[in-house]
């Protein structure tokens, strides 16, 4: 024959598309799903340039986040003050971009806290049975009916001073804060994963890998805890946005870091009283919290679509 037929061209094609298919990784098909999301990836470049922005900023902007200016006090923002100062003359650029840094540090390490514990206690509660498994659920179930602000605000009161004299003034009160907003934040977690191990155990690979003889551990660590990880991607972003509004509130309130050292909290919670004679002292760490967390959120929701093989995008 001069030319094969369709048919036959098909068939011919079919297993260097299947090659091609299976070439892609599910974590280069997730990424691309997640950049058709267009809020999501926007939000994506948008937390990164504000994370450059707090963490190599303050390499250039070489203005003392401490440094007493009486004669600009509350100016408002000018070429040589760009977000103004504050009742004191501080430049509230230094300030803002120093307290950019312990705002996210703080709910990094809060995330990957609470996402740690959450893991470890739903991977044994979902590959257990019987006594662990509702003794790790009756746990989970009393950390979520406590009323967290005002255990927040008690562990603080209490443990604050002690922390301060074991690791010093900043450290201390960033283990602690880190510590009691992680400490409360697990729960979700530990439920999720939970539910997964749950559905994922009783999968054909996970059988197939315990008739081979792999043990729980193997099980677990190869087979069941890389296939959950989507929906605990997912809260761990939720999580971030929670801490930085659990700091924020507790700076607020007057529980988080002192005054010498600012976070956004901590910023908003010293211009509430000069609203109406500094605006910008109040606007400029309330609105960057608000782009941080909504950034956040939609990141998430992103990645949500992005992990979801039932989701078409």
């Amino acid at each position: 024959m001069a030319g094969s037929t369709p048919a036959s061209a098909t068939a011919e094609a079919a297993p260097q598309l299947g090659k091609a298919i299976a070439s892609v990784s599910p974590w280069t098909e997730a990424w691309r799903r997640f950049k058709r999301h267009r809020l999501a990836y926007w939000s994506l470049w948008v937390l990164a340039l504000l994370a450059l922005a707090v963490f190599v900023g303050p390499f250039f902007y070489k203005v003392g986040i401490n440094d007493i200016d009486f004669k600009a006090r509350l100016a408002t923002p000018s070429a040589t003050h760009p977000m103004g100062t504050d009742d004191l003359g501080r430049d509230m650029l230094a300030r803002m971009l120093y307290g950019g840094r312990i705002s996210l540090a703080v709910g990094l390490a809060a995330m990957l806290t609470a996402i740690t514990v959450g893991i470890v206690v739903g991977a044994i509660a979902g590959i257990s049975r019987g006594w662990v498994d509702a003794a790790l659920m009756w746990l989970t179930d009393l950390f979520l009916s406590l009323p967290q602000l005002p255990l927040l605000l008690l562990l603080i009161f209490f443990f604050r001073e002690t922390l301060k004299n074991l690791f010093g003034l900043e450290v201390g009160i960033f283990i602690l804060i880190v510590a009691v907003i992680g400490g409360f934040r697990w729960m979700p977690v530990a439920r999720l994963v939970r539910a997964q191990f749950f559905s994922l155990r009783e999968k054909e690979f996970v059988e197939a890998a315990r008739a081979l003889g792999a043990s729980v551990p193997r099980q677990v660590v190869r087979h069941i805890l890389p296939n959950s990880l989507g929906p605990v991607i997912v809260a761990a972003t939720i999580d971030v946005a929670a801490a930085i509004i659990a700091e924020s509130t507790l700076s607020f309130l007057g529980l988080g870091f002192p005054p010498d050292i600012p976070t956004w909290g901590r910023i908003l919670y010293d211009g509430r009283d000069f609203m109406d004679i500094a605006w910008h002292w109040a606007m400029f760490p309330g609105l960057a919290i608000f782009i941080t967390v909504l950034t956040i959120n939609f990141i998430g929701d992103g990645l949500r679509d992005a992990l979801d093989p039932r989701r078409v995008l």
